[in-house]
């Protein structure tokens, strides 16, 4: 059913072949490096990926319009932009605090989707429902994605001073992405043994 929130929710994927383009056109990640438009749009089009999270739910609860579809498109939606923005970061820093974050968080939401899916096959799906937690630790992988994308200065704060900030937040979001994912995989085994 194609509705509005929909029709939202697949734009948002759609976004995401132009924001890998983007990540590579830019010459250099350096501050005051030439054609810093690039890496604003790179930067805007991640905000409107990840605002739209929020839009599409409230655009299905205000209309009425809640579907399958929609239950099923948002959370890959979320996936796919944190996936995608995770490994393009994963190439540009090859370093370890980037690199051992992003493979907790791609390995957690690989292990918590199958996880749903057995549940889903079994019956169970509403043991394992999204929690404050796994809503929290998405905001924050948002959030530190959009500080190590920013390779510009920002106000009073240096490109070096968004960086770190981007860091911690990755490595905050890596705590709650582990808690997450412990919490849903005790509630999965227990129906291994029922």
């Amino acid at each position: 059913m194609m509705t509005i929130p929909n029709m939202v929710t697949l734009s948002r994927i759609g976004l995401l072949p132009v924001f890998v383009v983007l990540f590579y056109l830019q010459p250099n990640y350096l501050e005051g490096e030439p054609l810093a438009w690039i890496n604003n749009s790179l930067v805007a089009i991640y905000v409107l990926i990840s605002s739209t999270d929020f839009l599409d739910g409230l655009l299905a609860r205000k209309l009425n319009q809640i579907s399958d579809l929609g239950t099923f498109l948002d959370p890959v939606a979320d996936k796919l932009m944190v996936c995608t923005a995770l490994i393009l970061l994963t190439d540009y820093y090859q370093t370890w605090f980037i690199t051992i974050p992003s493979i907790i968080i791609i390995s957690r939401e690989i292990l918590v989707s199958a996880l749903r899916e057995w549940m889903s096959e079994i019956g169970k799906r509403a043991n394992i429902s999204v929690s404050w937690i796994g809503k929290s630790k998405t905001f924050m992988q948002m959030i530190a994605i959009l500080f190590l994308l920013f390779h510009q200065p920002l106000f009073i704060f240096s490109y070096n001073e968004i960086n770190m900030m981007g860091r911690v937040l990755l490595f905050s979001a890596t705590i709650l992405t582990l808690w997450s994912g412990i919490k849903y995989l005790i509630a999965g085994l227990k129906t291994f043994d029922s």
